[in-house]
């Protein structure tokens, strides 16, 4: 086999989209640059305190066979334990300091990539009002500049970040963005609040942070623009939002 896989049967793993063969996981690529750059990065990856998922290579030495990708299996499964997801996300983004910029950000349309430029003011794209809109046009008015290095960094670790007892929390993928150090945190913040039950103080907690009012109310925004411009946005995931912009809201 591609991967040096054995004869296993193959296994779905919650989500539906890999699948688990002994200790391989083999996931369908849909974007074949962030693939790429996610298997050299997490490769090369060493973290103290936190469990990566390494990329397999084929046999002949590619990241990529037929459209799909291989990586390691980890143990666990996506836990609101909010603190510890905090924590991997500043260590990620620490470990992550000093890469170039990934060169396939700026060829990024989807959803996401769209409202991270929305959110700090780098496109201007319409907001639908009954998706988000409205708080979002309510909270841009706040946005101060930023003073802080951007940087590689982990932007969606929400939901993905694998918890297995008292091992390290697990890494197997993220979305990487080009923003401060402490964003990624912001954002992990903001989702713990709006979908993963997190009292709004919770947002207070990690106030020390630098920037940390504008770097919640940048994540917010990002947030809200995704909800707006996603197919697949739920009225759940908008009264989410709703209750975690009340909350930056306050910090302002």
């Amino acid at each position: 086999m591609a991967f040096g896989l054995q004869h296993a049967t193959p296994e779905p793993l919650p989500g539906g989209r890999a699948h688990r063969c002994g200790d391989i996981v083999l996931t369908p690529v849909r974007d074949r640059p962030r693939t790429l750059w996610l298997a050299d990065t997490l490769h090369a990856l060493d973290v103290p305190d936190l469990r990566i998922a390494k990329p397999q290579r084929a046999r002949d030495g590619r990241w990529i066979v037929a459209g799909w990708s291989a990586r390691r299996y980890l143990d666990g499964s996506p836990e609101h334990r909010h603190d510890e997801i905090m924590l991997a996300a500043l260590k990620l983004a620490h470990a992550l300091h000093g890469l170039p910029r990934p060169r396939h950000l700026a060829a990024r349309t989807d959803p996401d990539a769209v409202a991270d430029r929305v959110a700090w003011g780098e496109a201007d794209v319409p907001v639908d009002e009954a998706k988000g809109g409205r708080w979002f046009e309510v909270l841009a008015v706040a946005r101060r500049p930023v003073r802080l290095p951007d940087q590689v960094v982990p932007g969606d670790l929400f939901g993905t970040v694998l918890f297995a007892d008292d091992a390290p929390p697990g890494i197997v993928d993220f979305d990487p963005f080009y923003r401060p150090a402490e964003w990624g945190a912001a954002v992990a913040a903001v989702d713990a609040v709006a979908w993963g039950d997190a009292a709004p103080e919770f947002l207070q907690r990690w106030s020390h942070l630098p920037e940390w009012p504008q770097l919640l109310l940048r994540a917010v925004l990002f947030r809200l623009a995704g909800n707006a411009l996603s197919p697949r946005a739920t009225a759940a995931s908008l009264d989410g939002l709703r209750a975690a912009a009340a909350a930056v809201s306050e910090i302002l």
